[in-house]
């Protein structure tokens, strides 16, 4: 960074500071409607400023070193954090954190290892990072409504899901339909955004790249990289979650682990 980098931050942080109008006016709208969000918006706001600048400067300094430690160790934070995330939302599964980190890790270390294989972008942080937090954002999402809704599922149904067993089913036979529903469930918000693209909104990545200057032709090349990708990694997260997830739903001798349902 050069001396002035905080002149130019501040002189930067001019239309941000002036955007807050749309969010006073949200704040006013929740005070006059007696909803008491006015706290929690300006806690977010607040929150998303500081996150946001604070990663700027790390980015500017990973960006000046064109180092790939630094990337591993920037991708392996993100995981970190989509790992705790997705686990808060699965609190009931036992280990979710780590089966969360384990899934998220899995589903996008392939496919960033593929895209990097195929020379579709370089191994470089400034396109590995934001493409990685993209993936891991994606795969923490359905990684979290996957374990969830597993493990509800099949809460829900133990009667079922008993019986199979006794019938001799293994695990994966006694679970296959609350499985299938948990899959379908966290992976039909992806692929419906990939539907829609375009017809609806804008996605970031495009409107980025068109505010910045680039042609639309160069924008859409771009976004059809990234829904595939997205798609990808989220369906081996999910798909590897559910594996994850079985040894700890069902004993040695594949009876369920009653004490894993037993709470709500």
């Amino acid at each position: 960074m050069g001396s002035g980098w905080l002149l130019d931050f501040l002189k930067g942080m001019v239309k941000p500071a002036l955007a807050l109008a749309v969010v006073l006016m949200a704040i006013i709208l929740s005070y006059l409607q007696k909803l008491g969000l006015e706290g929690d918006m300006l806690y977010s706001i607040s929150r998303a400023f500081l996150q946001l600048s604070v990663i700027g400067f790390v980015l500017q300094f990973i960006f000046s070193r064109e180092n790939a430690g630094w990337i591993v160790l920037a991708y392996l934070f993100m995981v970190c954090v989509a790992a705790y995330t997705a686990g808060q939302r699965a609190k009931h599964v036992p280990r979710g954190k780590y089966v969360a980190g384990a899934s998220i890790l899995a589903g996008t270390a392939v496919t960033m290892l593929l895209l990097v294989l195929l020379k579709v972008f370089p191994f470089t942080p400034r396109y590995i990072i934001p493409v990685a937090g993209m993936m891991v954002g994606n795969a923490m999402t359905v990684t979290g409504v996957t374990m969830k809704r597993l493990r509800d599922d099949i809460k829900v149904q133990m009667n079922l899901v008993e019986t199979a067993l006794a019938l001799g089913a293994t695990p994966r036979q006694a679970t296959y339909q609350q499985v299938k529903r948990a899959l379908v469930i966290a992976l039909s918000p992806v692929l419906d955004n990939a539907k829609t693209v375009g017809l609806i909104s804008l996605p970031g990545a495009m409107t980025g790249l068109i505010m910045g200057g680039a042609s639309p032709l160069e924008a859409i090349q771009l976004q059809i990289v990234v829904m595939n990708m997205l798609v990808g990694a989220s369906t081996v997260s999910s798909i590897m979650s559910t594996y994850l997830c079985w040894p700890s739903f069902f004993t040695k001798a594949y009876q369920l682990e009653t004490k894993v349902f037993a709470s709500d």
